[in-house]
Formats: structure tokens, sequence, C-alpha cells
């Protein structure tokens, strides 16, 4: 296979960041119980992870072909390694706001990288397309693992207990034997600069993204969609203890589940999208999303689980939550991949900034306005609400797909 190899490395370092960035809903629900953390304060844990992803984006972006791809890349796992290997002595709130901010800048330059270096491994719009699915599924495959990994390591008999912490062990060996596969791996980077530029040329490309409508209504679709997938993704553990009050590791293990049900979703959005046209995928996800929301969510109101309840005798309605994940999950690498495929590659870096900036905001503000409705109102309410971002969602892909873009040489 063509490129494998660097391929095979983009894969294994999306797999080491989906684990620690998707963990903040575990680390959430552990903060509440460990710390005796409230939801709301517990919740700005996303903004530790999104506003350094967001600002770390907008400031590199323009210009992170030029420090190098491969070495962003290994930068960014260096970091993380160190990180991981101090977490298993941590005992207070602060360490998890530090280990977010770091997560947070390495994840900005690994996104960046990897969403530039697919326009250099693959020849065809149809493949960009094809290949940002799998990753992005494979991004989910992480989530899943590392809902699954952490569950491993709690303790339901004791929920003060911070045995937990020893999964950064394991999670440190992963991202440094990631760093190990990267350095020994080549990646021909030239295609990603712009020879004609200098630094404030680049940071004049990178503006003149904004002058395309197409551009400004896509950033709008990102920012609405991360802002309804951050939000089940991160306060799915908080439901299923509180709500359906199911034990603690089953309730990271329905993260884990909901993990999966995306990790499908992409991967079937890497075969569809060869099928049939993004909008016709994109909108049948939202709509489908956005009536499966006004179905489950009623039948988790007053149900009854016992103690001793695991996935073997759990209700219906336990399974089906999670599985919602599958219809939304398509929806992001459609959208990003249509963008990056109607640009040049040299300003691939750019618009992935851009991507990473809006995507992380929405994340942030998602997590926020979730939590409070959760701690002031109720678990259903909190997810209702995400009605109101789908239906803007649906109107600008729509507006998007009508929007052409020529490139000014």
């Amino acid at each position: 296979m063509k490129n494998f190899n660097i391929k095979a490395v983009l894969f294994l370092n999306y797999f080491v960041f989906a684990i620690l960035l998707n963990s903040v809903g575990t680390v959430i629900l552990q903060m509440q119980q460990n710390f005796g953390i409230s939801k709301s304060s517990a919740s700005v844990l996303e903004g530790f992870k999104d506003l350094p992803i967001a600002i770390c984006s907008f400031i590199l972006a323009s210009f992170l072909p030029k420090i190098g791809i491969k070495r962003s890349m290994l930068i960014a796992l260096l970091l993380v390694s160190c990180m991981c290997f101090v977490m298993p002595f941590a005992n207070a709130f602060w360490f998890f706001k530090l280990l977010f901010t770091i997560v947070g800048v390495s994840f900005a330059l690994i996104k960046i990288s990897v969403f530039t270096s697919i326009g250099l491994v693959t020849d065809s719009d149809k493949e960009h397309s094809s290949f940002m699915g799998y990753l992005e599924g494979f991004f989910m495959i992480g989530v899943l693992m590392g809902n699954v990994l952490f569950s491993l390591f709690i303790d339901d008999h004791n929920p003060r207990s911070t045995h937990w912490l020893n999964v950064y062990w394991v999670l440190g060996g992963i991202s440094t034997l990631s760093f190990l596969f990267l350095f020994f791996t080549k990646l021909d980077e030239h295609e990603a600069r712009s020879e004609k530029t200098d630094l404030l040329g680049d940071l004049k490309n990178s503006v003149s993204l904004f002058s395309y409508k197409k551009v400004l209504f896509f950033l709008l679709c990102a920012f609405l969609f991360v802002l309804v997938e951050q939000s089940f993704q991160t306060w799915t553990p908080t439901f299923y203890k509180e709500i359906l009050k199911v034990p603690t590791s089953m309730s990271i293990q329905a993260g884990a589940v909901l993990a999966g049900a995306f990790a499908l979703g992409r991967f079937l959005s890497g075969f569809f999208s060869k099928k049939f046209s993004w909008i016709y995928v994109v909108s049948f996800c939202v709509v489908g999303f956005a009536i499966s929301i006004l179905l489950v969510l009623p039948l988790t109101h007053n149900i009854s689980i016992n103690a001793g309840t695991t996935w073997l005798n759990a209700p219906l309605v336990v399974y089906l939550f999670p599985l919602m994940g599958g219809l939304l999950a398509p929806i992001y690498p459609s959208i990003n991949s249509v963008i990056l495929a109607s640009i040049p590659k040299y300003l691939h870096s750019a618009m992935s900034g851009l991507i990473v900036v809006f995507s992380a905001i929405g994340g942030t503000i998602g997590s926020i306005i979730t939590g409070f409705v959760f701690q002031e109102f109720s678990g259903q309410q909190a997810f209702y609400l995400s009605l109101i971002p789908l239906s803007l969602l649906i109107i600008s892909v729509v507006i998007m797909n009508k929007l052409k873009i020529n490139p000014k040489k």
C-alpha cells in the first residue's frame, strides 16, 4: 500500500490522543467522587483542554509546515509522555488542569499536522474523504479503548479510591511507543510548504481564507457539530451514573459503547463517501440523530436500576442511548474533507488550524452549557438542548453545499 508507514503513524498518533482527550468525561466523574468537585466546577476541565487547542492552533497553523510536520508531532508526543508519567502522583484538582492544558497544546500540534499530512498521502478527493473517514473512525476506536482501559482501574466499592490514576503509566508507555515509531518514519513535507512566501505571507494566506463564504459556513458547521458531540461524549458517564443509576465502572463503559458507535459510524462514512454525495450523508445523519433524541430520551425517565445491574441484564435504554452516536459520527469527517479538498495543499495547514480552533471553542461551550443545565435542571433537559444547534447545523450545511471556492493563485 502506498505511503503505508506514514499512514500507520497517523492512525497511531490519533489513537493516543483520542484516549487522552476523551478521558475528560471520566476524569470529571472521578473529580466529583475523589475531591468533591461540583459539576459546574469540574466542567472547566473541558476549557483547560479546548482553549489551549484553540489558541495554539491559531498561532501555529499558518507556519507549522515551516517548523516541520514530523517535528511538531514528535514534540507533542514527548510532552504528553512526560505528563502521563507524572499523573500517578496527582493529589489535587490542579494536576488535572495542567494535564489537559498540555494535552490541548499537544493535540493542536498533532491535529494540524495530521490533517495537513492527509493531503500529502492521498491522490484524489474521494481518497482524501475516505481516508479522513477511516482516520476519524480509528480516533473513536481510541476513545472506546480509553474508556474500557479507565474502567478497568475503577474501584466501584470505594468511590474515593485514586487507584485509577495508575492508568497513566499505561498511557505514558503508549505515548512513548508512538514517539519512537514516528521518529523512525519518513515523511515528505515539501508539498505542504508555500515556497513563494515568508512568515508574513503565510499569515496573509491564513487570513485570506475568511474571504470565502464557504469557509465561513464550514467553520460554523464545525463549531455547531463539536458543540453537540462534545456535550454527549463528556457528560455520558455522569448521565449514566446519576440519571440511570448504574455502577461507576459501567458508566464509564457506556462512554466506550458511545465511542464504538462513533467508530462504526465513521468507518461507514469512509465507505459511503465513495458512493454518495457528502450532503446526503450529512443531512441524513443530522436529521436521524435529532429524531433519535426525541425517541430515546423519554425512555430515561423513571427507570429503576438496582446495584447489581450489568450489561447482561440492563434495560433497553441503557444500550440505545450510546448507540445514537453512530448517526452523529459521519458528519465531522465529511465536512472536514469537503473543505480541505476545496483548497490548495499549501493552505491545508492554515485551514486545519481554523478547524481545530472552532472545534475547540464549540467543545468548550457545549460542555460548560451542558454541565450547567445538568446541574440546575436535569440530564435529559441538557441533552434536549442539543436540538437547537442541530437545527442550525442542517441549515448551515445546506448553504455550505451551494457555495464554491475559487482560490486566488
